[in-house]
Formats: structure tokens, C-alpha cells, sequence
């Protein structure tokens, strides 16, 4: 059985059935998005606490509180090196699999084999990019797409995110503003990642790896 499950027809059949119980027509009028555009154009956002200094450190002082483990490098070629370090420093494999976009990488010069393809239950090392970061509160946001997919970050035990440091934004206002405006539309999954998963279900004691990577290591890259 295909796993692929298209939703698309059933979700506009529960909007358009909210719709009718409001008294509208099954899909939104011209006049109705142009009125939901407008008015998020022009609507003022909400306090926000005051954010000093570098984003770039605040971003990585504000991701180590998260327990993300950090490293800085000059340039994207520096990158590789920089993940076989991390890695070997813990003993963790040198097999990963990574986001398309990072295809380009030299990881087999830095001594890594890596796979460009979305992750399975054997894989422990996931590499991916990030769409941007936010220096509030040392947050990666990823965006989903046909060459970036959500389980890149979220499966493997250990996952490595490359963050351009011209990608660091104040904080999440500021990463939907840019996604507006570079995208147009939100893609399937946006998903916002602060350190590795965590629990405090049980005695409330905090438990790492609970439903996703145990470990998040964040390169910032500062010529990029």
C-alpha cells in the first residue's frame, strides 16, 4: 500500500463544510483574500521584548541554553571538516544522510559517507541546512520541500544543521516575515527546532531524545 496519503481533497471538503455552516460559499471569494492579505500587510505585531547586541551571538549563546552544541566556521567549504570533527570527538558513525541541498558538499575529502535521501530507522547522523535561525531563542527553522524533508532533522539520533550566519533573524516574527516574502506560501511542514527532543513526562525529570535527535549540533558559518 502506497504510504503517500493525498489529504488535500478531504481538508477542502471539512473547509468548505465550515464554510457552509458560516453561511459562505464552499471557497473563499477574491474579495475575501484580497481582505485577509490586506490585512495581514498592515497588522501592527504585538510587544516584543527588545533584542541587543549580535544576533549571530546571541543566536549561539541562546542555543547552547538549549543544549545544542555549537561550532563556527569562515566559509561553507569549511563545513565537512567541521561535522567529521564533531563526530569523531563523541565516537558517533561516519555514515549520514543529508538534505539534497548539500550535495554539493565535499563530505567524502572530510571522510564521511554521506547519502542524499530521507532517512531510515538504521541511520544515526542526519545533515541538514536550515531556512533560517532565530537569535530570541536559539532556534533552527527548517522548511519542507521535494529537497529538504522534515525527517532529515527529526529521525536520526544525531542531527548536524549548517546555518549560514546571514540567515540568523531576531526572532520568529521575524522568520515567518521571511518566509512571506521568499516564498509566497508555507510549504507542508514548517518545523521550528530548539535543541535536542525532550521530555519531562515522567517525574518530571527532563529526558533527552524522547521523540527525536538526542544530540543538535549547529555549524554557523560566518561567510555565508
Amino acid at each position: 500500500m502506497d504510504s503517500k496519503v493525498d489529504t488535500t481533497a478531504a481538508r477542502r471538503s471539512i473547509l468548505a463544510r465550515i464554510r457552509a455552516a458560516q453561511g459562505r460559499d464552499a471557497t473563499p471569494a477574491a474579495q475575501e483574500r484580497e481582505a485577509v492579505a490586506d490585512y495581514l500587510a498592515r497588522h501592527p505585531q504585538g510587544p516584543r521584548p527588545p533584542l541587543e547586541g549580535d544576533l549571530v551571538a546571541r543566536f549561539m549563546d541562546e542555543a547552547k541554553k538549549m543544549a545544542s552544541s555549537i561550532d563556527e566556521v569562515e566559509q561553507l567549504a569549511d563545513v565537512p571538516a567541521a561535522a567529521a570533527r564533531y563526530l569523531a570527538s563523541l565516537g558517533l558513525p561516519t555514515e549520514a544522510v543529508a538534505w539534497k541541498v548539500l550535495e554539493s558538499f565535499d563530505w567524502a575529502g572530510a571522510g564521511l559517507s554521506v547519502e542524499f535521501r530521507k532517512p531510515e530507522d538504521r541511520d544515526l547522523v542526519g545533515l541538514t541546512g536550515c531556512f533560517c535561525a532565530t537569535a530570541e531563542t536559539g532556534t533552527l527553522v527548517l522548511l519542507s520541500s521535494p529537497q529538504s524533508w522534515a525527517s532529515g532533522a527529526l529521525l536520526p539520533e544525531t542531527h548536524i544543521a549548517v546555518v549560514p550566519a546571514s540567515r540568523i533573524v531576531a526572532g520568529h516574527e521575524d522568520a515567518f516575515a521571511l518566509m512571506r516574502a521568499e516564498r509566497g506560501e508555507l510549504p507542508r511542514a514548517v518545523n521550528f527546532v530548539s535543541g535536542p527532543s525532550r521530555t519531562g513526562d515522567i517525574e518530571q525529570t527532563i529526558v533527552l531524545g524522547a521523540h527525536g535527535p538526542y544530540r543538535v549540533h549547529v555549524i554557523v558559518v560566518k561567510g555565508a
